[in-house]
């Protein structure tokens, strides 16, 4: 039976990537060996949306409360794009030091 979920964020700089989900989200991690670094993340949840072109995935990190996360996170260096007010959450989003985009949303719709 499956029972968890392993996301790979392909970076051009992996090394960075992974010391910002150590040091800064302050992720607790594994490592595989050679430093390569395994973290465990926060429950997660699948949606499936429409494509009107090729399929992609993305990857959005979820949090109780937009605010203070994002002013939480930002004393830690982590710069964001515009809060956007939708009717499922807030959501606004971060670059990783490997040029990678994550999203970070305060839902709004039940959670399973």
């Amino acid at each position: 039976m499956i029972n968890g979920a392993h996301v790979v964020l392909y970076s051009r700089d992996a090394e960075a990537d992974r010391a910002f989900l150590r040091d800064v989200l302050g992720w607790p991690h594994v490592d595989a060996g050679n430093g390569w670094l395994i973290f465990k993340m926060p429950p997660a949840e699948v949606a499936c949306h429409p494509a009107e072109g090729e399929p992609a995935h993305e990857l959005m990190l979820m949090c109780d409360d937009l605010t203070a996360t994002v002013a939480e996170l930002t004393g830690r260096g982590v710069d964001f794009s515009p809060v956007v007010e939708a009717p499922w959450g807030r959501l606004t989003g971060f670059r990783l030091p490997g040029g990678g985009e994550i999203g970070l949303y305060e839902p709004r719709h039940p959670r399973p």
